[in-house]
């Protein structure tokens, strides 16, 4: 055994090391990325969910954002006042009023109050639709067809289906946004949690087609739009629609609706 060789060995494997060492200390310092304090103490307070529904990729985008001013404090949908309150106190600002907004499936038709064209037994998915006859087996080209891609989608289980349609669970949503997103039809939108009313149809069709594909179709008849004292509801491709910055909740289009596809929430 050449002991003279094995130290050498050691000595050059030391003499590298420490050569590196120093290299990557040196580049850890050239390199060094600053990170705002602010940005990582808001990303500790946002819930981590990940869910895109402040609009950006993730809650580290949203915290980048915070950091930077380019994003209101209270822009999280999970994690509400509470956590708006929280990122505004890192921030030293206002955390202003925040409106808490959910989910809304603007169709009612079930499998009560629809009809069918044909009975469907192919791939229970709701984007696979428009590839079948007449977007689907009931009557109502607009309606949901009820295979859940806006349940696989949520990921506070908030939304479920019910006797064929979708509907969601107001106290679990977060209104991120994911289950409008998953919907091919465009039937879910955000309304404000305070909402007292809402349309439950997305139907284009006159009223006669309407009627016949469903019993709780709105027919664009207009006596909602006479019976708002605010001016909130209006009509347009015989279909009802709420602006619910208007709306103080009289529930008077509600009682005037005679196909009653005007619900009430609250």
């Amino acid at each position: 055994m050449n002991i003279s060789a094995i130290i050498t060995a050691v000595a050059v494997v030391g003499i590298v090391g420490l050569l590196l060492g120093i290299f990557l200390g040196i580049a850890s310092i050239v390199f060094k990325v600053e990170v705002d304090e602010r940005e990582a103490a808001v990303l500790e307070a946002l819930p981590g969910n990940n869910c895109g529904g402040c609009g950006f990729a993730g809650c580290s985008g949203l915290a980048a954002a915070i950091a930077k001013g380019e994003a209101p404090v209270n822009a999280c949908p999970v994690g509400g006042e509470a956590v708006g309150n929280k990122i505004a106190a890192i921030m030293g600002v206002e955390a202003g009023e925040a409106v808490r907004n959910v989910a809304f499936v603007k169709c009612a038709g079930d499998c009560e109050k629809t009809t069918r064209n044909y009975e469907y037994s192919g791939v229970q998915d709701c984007s696979m639709m428009q590839y079948v006859p007449d977007g689907g087996a009931k009557s109502c080209n607009y309606g949901c067809v009820g295979y859940g891609n806006c349940v696989k989608a949520c990921p506070f289980g908030a939304i479920h289906i019910k006797n064929g349609i979708a509907v969601v669970d107001r106290e679990k949503c977060k209104a991120c946004g994911k289950c409008i997103a998953a919907c091919p039809k465009g039937l879910i939108e955000l309304i404000p949690y305070p909402a007292k009313t809402a349309v439950a149809c997305s139907s284009k069709d006159k009223g006669p087609v309407a009627m016949k594909a469903c019993q709780s179709s709105c027919i664009g008849c207009g006596l909602c739009v006479k019976a708002c004292p605010q001016g909130a509801v209006t009509v347009e491709n015989f279909l009802a629609h709420i602006d619910q910055s208007k709306c103080t909740g009289c529930r008077a289009c509600k009682e005037k609706c005679p196909k009653k596809a005007i619900l009430e929430l609250s």
